[in-house]
């Protein structure tokens, strides 16, 4: 910066004397006259001081920070950032220091910050926070995280800073320990609640560094420092990528189970209780039990975990007004993430993390837990039901009503009315408007609705309609109404989404899950298939869908859900008129068919000649979930074939009689079990009774041969019929 040095002196000579008064004095108004009217660059940067010495100073309101701005604009600050050598006597960093100060001060004017001359500042900002920072260089480092605070409270701030480097760049002064690193941390934390996934994306291995350090210091922390530090650790610890799949994120997670373990195995406060609680509940949600190394301090680890949240749990929805204290319901949310990973590590019998003993007396202490959450759900009322803290606790409820089935069955059979209410409620208000906000540590992600109870309630459905007194209760309380209504919701969730989505959706377990509820009231209440109107909606959607899903190969579970329920309320249906012979009706029946026929195969049998019946290699993989529903489907087409009378021609025409003769032909009679021979007998009974060309294509495939090789007594006698 060039120009009379007499001109500046001028200048200051003019302002110093009353620079005390208030904002927007006569001082300062000389000043910003004085850099209007600048003659050069030496006496724009002596007035520059003086505003400058004001804006440090805090004496700029709003009305003076525009003036300010309009007097200099960033061309000014801009040709600072750049300039290279200082005035005589000053500092390298003098004229950068200058900029930076009124960068920071238009800043704080929320129309100035958004401007595309502050963002395209911020790979400097990044530069300065990288850089060694002397004693008096702090002031510029105090005015980059000013300048950054401010962009990041925009709406485009967050994607610009994470865009440009912002975050490698707070990562790297955070784990130097530079100055102010704790204003680094606090912008971290802010930018990945916003942008986790895209933070982690272009920057894990920066962010993986600040983890390493967080988890060490935890570790080796012997004072508050470590409950504080509880606080901080889940903002780091993502969904993805894995930490479990990285060697430095392994490291972080076992020092971060060394840390909880030592702080858990203390006697502690509430307050330093809380954290540590939801710490652990974040590595569940994100890891399972992956974290916590097997042996017996793991398991005894994971015991203790467990059994606090249990001990939590009660004390906290056993007192009159449980969640009145701040973050209570957060605590108890969390809680209940440990108390789930506690079920699934009591049912897993592959390498499991506990022993037997351990396993019997957490069920125990569960069950007290599920008391005290069943007595809390009793008390809610209805103006509460918007509650996130209801949706997690009724959640945590459809986790242990899905796998034991035994206990508190008289509490869960009382609170039976309010699920069914409340997952009727989520359900009408959810697929007709847009998404709530969810609780902290609760997801139902795939589900198709925002707030989707109902999917966590119907494993425990399942079990219940298979009984009596809690069957009675659901069908008068209008739930097979409403598990209809939801089946053909997600039917349409799963038909909307393009291509065969695999591994399996939580849609398609759903429906799955669904299916066997409705094959439990087919069984024990056909009474209510037939009287029902809902029923018959329920059986054309059957009709429409089997012929979709089959030729799906990754569907074929749901796929055998479906044929099995179709024709099983086929048998109690047949006279309505969703059953009259239509289209969709034959196009069911004839995927039924194929679904049926093509399950089984001959196969050669190693180092022998001799063929052998096996499962169809399609249907290998799912044949250990879908071998009862053939069988069970095998059962309702026989039941089905006298009602319809053109069922016959539909299965002459799928060439099934033939095919079935051929593979009775050729395998070796030894390797097809009696069950199997009892399913296709009671087919091919029934099909030889009910049509004369069925019973014909029996007899000329040799059918009195193989009937009498297989033991076949109740076919044998009916083809020798005349």
């Amino acid at each position: 910066m060039k120009g009379g040095a007499e001109g500046a002196r001028r200048v200051r000579a003019a302002a110093e004397g009353d620079m005390a008064e208030p904002a927007g004095g006569p001082a300062l108004r000389r000043c910003l006259g004085a850099l209007r009217d600048a003659g050069n660059d030496s006496e724009q940067f002596a007035a520059l001081l003086l505003v400058t010495k004001a804006v440090k100073a805090g004496e700029v309101d709003a009305k003076t920070r525009r003036q300010i701005f309009d007097a200099i604009g960033f061309t000014f600050p801009t040709r600072l950032l750049a300039s290279g050598k200082p005035p005589p006597g000053c500092p390298d960093h003098t004229f950068r220091a200058l900029g930076l100060t009124l960068l920071a001060c238009f800043c704080t004017d929320p129309e100035l910050v958004a401007h595309s001359q502050i963002l395209n500042k911020i790979p400097t900002f990044n530069d300065i926070l990288v850089s060694p920072c002397n004693p008096d260089s702090t002031s510029m480092v105090d005015d980059v995280y000013q300048c950054l605070s401010a962009v990041m409270a925009t709406t485009r701030g967050p994607r610009e800073l994470v865009t440009k480097g912002t975050v490698s760049a707070l990562c790297k002064a955070y784990v130097n320990c530079s100055y102010g690193s704790d204003h680094a941390l606090a912008l971290l934390l802010g930018l990945l609640a916003i942008a986790e996934e895209k933070c982690w994306q272009r920057d894990a291995p920066h962010l993986l560094a600040v983890l390493s350090k967080l988890s060490d210091d935890f570790l080796k922390a012997e004072d508050m420092t470590k409950f504080e530090l509880c606080k901080v650790l889940p903002h780091f610890i993502p969904l993805s990528p894995p930490l479990t799949q990285d060697p430095q994120g392994s490291e972080c997670l076992h020092r971060l189970y060394r840390g909880l373990a030592n702080i858990l195995g203390s006697k502690l406060s509430q307050s330093q209780r809380d954290p540590a609680l939801r710490l652990a509940a974040c590595l569940v949600q994100a890891y399972g039990s992956e974290w916590i190394p097997a042996g017996s301090a793991g398991s005894k680890f994971l015991a203790l975990l467990v059994n606090l949240a249990c001990v939590e749990v009660r004390l906290t929805l056993e007192e009159p007004d449980p969640l009145e204290a701040e973050g209570k319901k957060e605590v108890v949310t969390a809680c209940y993430v440990l108390i789930e990973m506690g079920i699934q590590e009591c049912l897993r019998e592959e390498k499991p993390l506990l022993e037997e003993v351990q396993k019997m007396q957490l069920m125990r202490i569960m069950e007290e837990a599920f008391g005290a959450v069943i007595f809390y759900l009793r008390q809610v009322k209805q103006e509460e039901l918007q509650d996130p803290f209801i949706f997690a606790s009724v959640r945590i409820l459809g986790a242990w009503m899905a796998e034991e089935t035994s206990s508190l069955k008289q509490e869960i059979c009382e609170l039976l009315p309010f699920l069914v209410l409340y997952a009727k409620k989520l359900f009408k208000e959810g697929s007709s408007v847009g998404s709530p906000s969810q609780p902290e540590l609760v997801s139902t992600e795939g589900s198709g609705l925002p707030q989707d109870a109902l999917r966590f309630l119907l494993p425990g459905f399942c079990h219940l309609t298979a009984e009596d007194r809690p069957q009675d209760i659901l069908i008068s309380e209008g739930a097979p109404a409403l598990l209809c209504e939801y089946f053909l919701y997600q039917w349409e969730v799963l038909t909307s989404k393009p291509g065969s989505p695999t591994p399996l959706t939580s849609t398609e377990m759903s429906l799955q899950t669904m299916c066997g509820i409705f094959l439990n009231l087919v069984v024990t209440a056909p009474d209510l298939i037939r009287r029902d109107k809902t029923f018959p909606t329920l059986m054309d959607t059957l009709l429409k869908s089997l012929p979709l899903l089959l030729p799906q190969k990754d569907h074929l579970a749901l796929a055998a859900n479906i044929a099995t329920l179709g024709l099983m309320m086929a048998r109690i249906l047949a006279g309505s008129t969703a059953l009259q012979g239509t289209q969709h009706t034959k196009e069911f029946f004839e995927a039924a068919i194929s679904f049926l026929s093509q399950a089984h195969t001959a196969q050669a049998e190693p180092g022998s000649d001799s063929l052998t019946l096996a499962v169809s290699p399609a249907y290998t993989r799912a044949w250990a979930d879908i071998s009862e529903l053939w069988f069970l489907g095998m059962q309702a087409l026989a039941g089905c074939i006298p009602l319809f009378p053109w069922l016959p021609q539909a299965v002459l025409q799928a060439r099934w009689l033939e095919g079935l003769s051929e593979l009775l032909t050729r395998v070796a009679a030894a390797s097809v079990d009696f069950e199997l021979i009892t399913a296709f007998q009671g087919v091919l009974v029934e099909l030889a009774r009910a049509s004369k060309p069925c019973r014909d294509a029996i007899l000329s495939h040799h059918g009195r041969e193989w009937a009498n090789l297989y033991g076949m007594a109740a076919l044998e006698q009916c083809l020798s019929e005349q």
